[in-house]
Formats: C-alpha cells, structure tokens, sequence
C-alpha cells in the first residue's frame, strides 16, 4: 500500500541529528515526518526513570560550549545544573582535587601545587588551552592528526599526568583507554570543557531530544515504526506501508543505511563501547565533604572496575523523585571502558568490593538500581578519519555523528546542515 504525505521530507530516525534537521525545516515552514523504530526519540540520549531515580542510558553531559547546541537549545528551559570544572584523582587511598584555575581562580596555588603532574604540565595545559581557543573548529579539525597518545608526548606532557588525569579522564570522554582516538578530537573536546560548563538537565538527559521533539506536531513524529527498506523516493515499513516523499533523510548508522538501500554493507564501522552501573545509598549518605562535591570522580587505575564515578544527586538532586514523606536518597553512576561482554551480578559484586576502599563497608549496603552495557555508544574515530558527504543523490541526504566526529554537536551540525541542504534546493 502507498501512502501520499503531505511533509515533503521523510527522516529515518529520531534521534538527535534526526530531530535537529527536523526542526530547523520547521522553522522554515516544512513539516517533515520522522520515523522511529524505538519508543521513544533520542537515539543514544535517553533517561529512564527506575524506581524513582533518572537514570540516563549510560553517563552522559552537556558541554554548554557546544556551539551547535547554544544555536538550537533553550538552556534556561532545561534547568541545567553544573558541574564544577575539574576531577577528583584517586591516588594513594586517598583523592587530589584538581580543578581549573580558569574557571575557579582561587583554585590555582592549589592546582599548581598539586602532585598530579609536574609545573611544567600545568603550564602546558594552559598553552594547550590557548591553543586550541586560536582556531575555529573547522580548523581544528582539518590540521593533520596523530593519536591522542602521541600528541600528548609531543605537546611535552609527562607521562604522570598523561596516567593520571589526561587517560582517567579522556579515556572517559572517548571511552577508550588507549588514548587511540584522533588528536583532532581531543583538542575539540578540550576546547569545550574549558570554555563552559559542563552540565546535565535536571530531568535527565532525555530533557535534550523532549525539548526539540516539543517543537514539532504530534503527527511528525511516528515512533514504534520499523523501516524495511527504502525504494527510490519511498520508505517501506515492516507493516507494508509505503510513505512516499520528496526527499529522504537518513538519520541513522553507516550499516542500517546501508541495509534499508540495499547496499553492500560498508567496511564495519567500530564503535567504543561503556558500560554504566547505577546504585543508590541509603538515605543521607554524604560521600564526599562540601567543599569536593560535584567534581567528577577520576581512578587512574584503569584495571579496575570502576573507572570514573558521578554523585549524579550531588549535581541534580532532582535526578531522585521524592514522594514528599521520604528523605532523598543518593544516586551514584559508575562508569566501566572496554567490558566486551557484562556479567551484571558479577560486575556489580565487584564494583562494590572496590569502593570499599573509598567509601568504606557501607557501600555493602547500596541498592543496584540497574547496568547498562552499551556496546555502539560512540563511533571511534582514529587519526585519518574523514567525514562523510550529506547529499548522497539529489534526493538522498544523511546526517549524525557517524558521518563527523562523535558528539552531540556533530549530530546535531549535520542534521542543520542537511536541513540547510533541502531549504536550498527547494528555493533553487
């Protein structure tokens, strides 16, 4: 059966480079429809509520920095609520609190100070800072490219600081330890946390996708709806249904494009995978003094099980929803790198044994709210990747982070970009 539509414009997909392109056409007057297998929009940024906590599908942030989303987001309508520039570095059975001096500068004997790292690794992240602040992203992006690793030893960082703070912490940010992913990359991402804050909504990292799909008419967005394949200008669902469209937009990973075309499958893409353990302490837990709260929590012992941990209620209280009669509890998300496979018990076991160790028996006591293993949380992107044209034909397009560098300002930069690309066409 085919169906004639009104919307012009069909996009596969609705998470956030789907959503993006579909509200900068709206802008313009051009209603397009969004079809989306899941149950909701977002993709990969989505929050579930369990047992009455937020817990959002693995640890993820907003850099405020982000151009792309200071272009399109309402920040003030998300609540979003910081965290304080810096880490906490387990070293020794005990923490270092590194912060940054330029966004805290009363922090800066005690960061200069500091044992992670030498004086002269100080003074080289703020010439990194100055660096990567002198170009644009564009140019920051298209200067050739080494590993992360390697540009760290040629930039003169010792390997202290590389172990303890730059591996904990962008192994986190990449979700690879081996600090494998393009130089390119990292300068981009260092721009961005020393630019801004680095945030979450209060309702979760789902408030993001909420926010751009309440921009559009109900009757854009069709979800629990499974492409089969697309012929031509139409798009074939499991069900039989044919919708038929000017232009298609594929907002969806390089192997589902390939499929739902026809196409020999692309050489696999790789993906850096997580995994993501939320737990909650019982009623007034206080974990960390006043003067060390929402600092991210760093533990350069990368064979371990925890690699990095967020008192998320220490952010966002709201991250909890209280009934009014019982007190708050404390939500902790603990973050785990390179776990092809996940024995949730055994892992969840594990983990606790080790935070024994900062926190004391009490932790024996902690509520396992649930564990999400994400094996495609991020495309990898090595040094050489290339990013990939919007416009396949002059009514195919494609958009997200996969076609760029994986971010949420990639997705959401080439879902404007291919919007901008349909807008230009129609006017030619």
């Amino acid at each position: 059966m085919s169906l004639s539509i009104d919307s012009p414009v069909i996009i596969v997909g609705a998470g956030m480079a789907g959503l993006t392109c579909a509200v900068y056409l709206k802008q313009v007057g051009i209603d397009a429809l969004l079809i989306e297998a899941a149950d909701h929009v977002g993709g990969r940024v989505r929050t579930d509520v369990v047992d009455g906590f937020r817990l959002d599908r693995g640890f993820q942030i907003l850099l405020t920095a982000y151009p792309e989303a200071q272009r399109l987001l309402n920040y003030s309508a998300l609540e979003l609520k910081p965290f304080r520039s810096g880490a906490l570095i387990r070293s020794n059975n005990d923490w270092v609190t590194f912060l940054n001096p330029f966004q805290e500068p009363s922090s800066a004997f005690q960061t200069l100070t500091s044992p992670i790292g030498t004086l002269g690794d100080k003074l080289r992240i703020a010439g990194l800072i100055r660096q990567t602040q002198s170009q644009s992203i564009g140019e920051l992006f298209q200067q050739p490219a080494t590993t992360t690793l390697e540009f760290l030893h040629q930039f003169g960082f010792t390997p202290q600081i590389i172990d303890q703070f730059f591996r904990p912490f962008f192994g986190g940010v990449f979700l690879e330890d081996a600090l494998v992913t393009s130089s390119n990359f990292l300068e981009f991402c260092f721009r961005m946390f020393f630019l801004d804050d680095v945030a979450v909504p209060a309702q979760g990292i789902g408030a993001i996708p909420d926010q751009l799909a309440a921009r559009l008419s109900n009757d854009q967005i069709r979800l629990k709806s499974v492409v089969k394949h697309i012929d031509g200008n139409q798009v074939i669902l499991d069900t039989g249904e044919a919708l038929t469209a000017n232009s298609l937009v594929l907002a969806v990973d390089a192997a589902q494009a390939a499929r739902l075309l026809g196409r020999p499958a692309p050489i696999a893409q790789s993906f850096n995978h997580t995994t993501c353990t939320y737990f909650a302490t019982p009623a007034g837990a206080e974990l960390v003094p006043t003067g060390k709260k929402r600092l991210l929590m760093l533990n350069p012992q990368r064979s371990s099980a925890v690699h990095n941990l967020a008192i998320m209620t220490d952010v966002a209280p709201s991250y909890v929803l209280t009934d009014g009669r019982h007190e708050p509890q404390t939500l902790i998300s603990v973050s785990t790198q390179g776990l092809e496979t996940v024995n949730e018990a055994s892992l969840t076991d594990r983990i606790k044994q080790e935070l024994t160790n900062w926190f004391g028996n009490e932790v024996h006591k902690w509520q396992h709210l649930r564990t999400y293993h994400i094996p495609q949380a991020l495309p990898s992107y090595g040094p050489g990747s290339t990013h990939q044209p919007l416009q396949l034909s002059p009514t195919l397009y494609q958009c997200g982070d996969q076609t760029a560098y994986p971010s949420l300002n990639a997705a959401m930069q080439t879902g404007r970009e291919v919007a901008q690309l349909i807008i230009s066409h129609r006017l030619s």
